[in-house]
């Protein structure tokens, strides 16, 4: 995907990955980034970083997502590229309440299922469009120390993965973004509170920070790759964990283990 002229939206923008993809997709020379979060204020202060527009949403609305695409398509016509990124963590297990595994299936799965729903209509009669859906490295692995957080990214990359497979051949194209540690406040709040999960994350290899995930990902859309992977040991991972699972899950109990000992 060439991303000079486009329009693209970039959810979850106000801050972390959102807001690093929302300013490299501007200086990549896009025609107009839309950034869109449920804090408006902070998507207002990063869209204006590069003259972009900013506005609020709440991913977990089917209606307010639509009100955004409707808004965009009015304003620009079409809509090249819609980045669906906003996701939580909870830092919790089985234990967590199921006001938690709800609002963590909200925002971490519907979410794309509301913008498919909302944007694929004028792609499908453009016959181009782009989706980019932020999964997690967890949607592929684990997060450890974090279920609901793990359920809901694996069921994110298998959404990306049926899109891909049933839009593909009408000029849809998708890209599951699968960062493993990232300096983010997600990941700061987590080590904060001393989660598990957090702690993992942060021992499991390098941390990037956001404009290094940036990068991958305009490496990625340009090579229309599905899975783009800023840290390519996932990859390594992940063809471990299909060639043997049961060697894989027992070398993360004893990760898991000596990360929780530390």
């Amino acid at each position: 995907m060439e991303l000079a002229g486009a329009v693209a939206v970039v959810t979850g923008g106000a801050g972390g990955i959102g807001s690093a993809l929302a300013r490299r997709f501007a200086a990549e020379g896009a025609a107009a980034v839309v950034v869109a979060d449920l804090d408006a204020a902070g998507a207002d202060r990063v869209a204006q970083s590069f003259n972009g527009t900013g506005c609020r949403v709440d991913v977990t609305d089917a209606d307010s997502v639509a009100t955004l695409v409707s808004t965009v398509l009015d304003r620009y016509g079409h809509i090249d590229l819609f980045c669906s990124n906003a996701g939580i963590t909870t830092g919790a297990g089985v234990d967590a309440s199921t006001v938690d595994w709800q609002r963590t299936w909200e925002v971490n799965v519907l979410a794309h299922v509301h913008a498919a729903r909302a944007v694929l209509p004028s792609m499908l009669d453009r016959g181009s469009g782009y989706l980019l859906q932020t999964c997690s490295a967890a949607g592929l692995l684990t997060a450890v120390g974090d279920a609901p957080y793990t359920v809901t990214k694996h069921a994110a990359v298998g959404f990306a993965e049926w899109l891909a497979i049933t839009y593909g051949d009408r000029g849809i194209r998708v890209s599951a973004l699968c960062p493993q540690g990232v300096r983010t406040p997600m990941l700061d709040s987590g080590l904060s509170a001393g989660h598990l999960g957090a702690r993992v994350t942060a021992a499991a290899g390098r941390v990037l920070a956001p404009e290094e995930v940036a990068d991958a990902v305009v490496e990625g859309l340009a090579a229309e790759r599905f899975l783009i992977l800023p840290h390519p040991e996932v990859g390594t991972f992940y063809a471990r964990k299909a060639a043997d699972p049961d060697r894989w899950l027992a070398g993360m109990r004893r990760f898991m283990a000596g990360t929780r000992d530390a």
